[in-house]
């Protein structure tokens, strides 16, 4: 089978209908490394959370007191096509987050049947 993610684990790959519903149990991450002006232009991905690739250390770090995202679920990352996407997958997986899968863009979360939302 096909699959549009790129990985930093070796581990398989949920399917984007896979993504969405774990997701909307609050049983995975889905996390937009775009600029807030990209996500307002195009919409995201129905349960993304929005947080730019420049701030994700800073917000992802579990040491710091304003941390946005809890340790312990799976992550799924996109951008607009791939490239911050892999830096930020990269930056999740070194401050202890995993499986952490690269979706790579917006277009390819649509393409499979994902959501997109407005912002």
């Amino acid at each position: 089978m096909f699959s549009l993610f790129r990985s930093s684990t070796p581990t398989s790959q949920p399917t984007v209908p896979e993504i969405a519903a774990k997701v909307a149990l609050g049983q995975m991450l889905l996390i937009d490394v775009r600029e807030i002006a990209e996500v307002k232009a195009s919409g995201k991905a129905e349960g993304a959370i929005v947080i730019p690739l420049s701030l994700l250390p800073l917000k992802a770090d579990p040491k710091a007191p304003d941390a946005a995202l809890p340790h312990g679920l799976p992550v799924a990352v996109y951008c607009a096509s791939g490239g911050r996407s892999g830096m930020a997958s990269d930056v999740l997986t070194r401050l202890g987050y995993g499986p952490v899968s690269n979706l790579g863009g917006l277009r390819d979360w649509a393409a499979a049947g994902g959501k997109v939302v407005a912002y």
